[in-house]
């Protein structure tokens, strides 16, 4: 595969990606979880285990978007968590459909009004960490080879957020305290990837210094992809299986987490290599 013939195609994608993303954030903006905004919180004591799917039949007709989780050593309660302020009467109607259906005394329910987990400082905060993170990466990505390796290992990494934000922002998925988690995680993980290419390619050059530069970034790519493909993807299968498997609080982790791997194989593999490329290129030019 000509990946820096076929450069443009692969950043056309992303951008498509992106632009629609963009695009739905400035119709709806984010569908921000209730650790942004706050909400209702109703906990029930069913004295029985019934699945999440089951209990949102009643849910869905209030807030399609609310989160439930199993309590109970048995898993016989289960937490209601909406981003919407139910008003009294709303919420009690939600607790007679479940007494309905489940035969439960107005004993086993609790429910409050909350505010938001996630204040101003500590969006804040997190910003300052990501950007703080991606700082300490263009120094050493920049000491460690050059200062256009680290631009374009800080632009992929840019692109991994950017997808993340752009599904979540299209799908309208609760954007809550996990996705930030999950952001910062990914940060991480797909530095790795880009770094080790960047390594490679770094080495061919001087292994063939005759050699076109177009043809040593495509032949350490494909030097390169099996590795980051499996390691990759066993990653991978072990975050989808807990996305499966797991219960609620733990698919609002792996969601984000699937997404951003998917999308930091995608920016090791077409979109930083190929930018180095072009950043070099116009380095060349200028010098001339």
């Amino acid at each position: 595969m000509d990946v820096i013939k076929n450069r443009k195609i692969f950043w056309f994608f992303s951008l498509a990606i992106i632009v629609a993303g963009l695009l739905m954030f400035f119709i709806n903006g984010f569908n921000y979880g209730m650790d942004f905004v706050g909400g209702t919180l109703i906990q029930v004591n069913l004295e029985k285990f019934i699945s999440v799917d089951e209990a949102k039949e009643i849910m869905d007709e209030y807030d399609k978007d609310a989160s439930i989780v199993h309590v109970g050593s048995d898993k016989e309660e289960i937490i209601i968590k909406s981003s919407l302020d139910f008003s009294n009467d709303e919420v009690n109607s939600i607790m007679n459909k479940y007494m309905e259906k489940y035969d439960v005394g107005i004993d086993n329910f609790q429910s409050k009004i909350v505010g938001p987990s996630m204040g101003k400082e500590i969006k804040n905060k997190a910003i300052i960490s990501i950007a703080l993170a991606i700082l300490g990466m263009l120094v050493y990505i920049t000491f460690r080879f050059e200062f256009y390796f680290g631009v374009a290992a800080i632009v992929a990494l840019l692109h991994d957020m950017l997808i993340m934000l752009a599904v979540y922002s299209i799908f309208r998925i609760p954007v809550n305290s996990s996705f930030i988690a999950a952001i910062l995680t990914i940060l991480g993980y797909s530095i790795n990837d880009t770094i080790v290419i960047f390594d490679r390619i770094r080495e061919n050059i001087k292994l063939y210094p005759k050699e076109s530069i177009e043809n040593i970034i495509n032949n350490s790519l494909k030097q390169s992809m099996t590795r980051t493909i499996y390691t990759s993807l066993t990653t991978l299968i072990a975050v989808f299986v807990l996305y499966i498997i797991g219960v609620e609080d733990v698919k609002v982790l792996t969601l984000p987490l699937i997404i951003g791997m998917i999308a930091g194989v995608y920016s090791t593999l077409f979109i930083a290599s190929p930018l180095w490329y072009k950043l070099r290129s116009r380095k060349i030019v200028t010098t001339d």
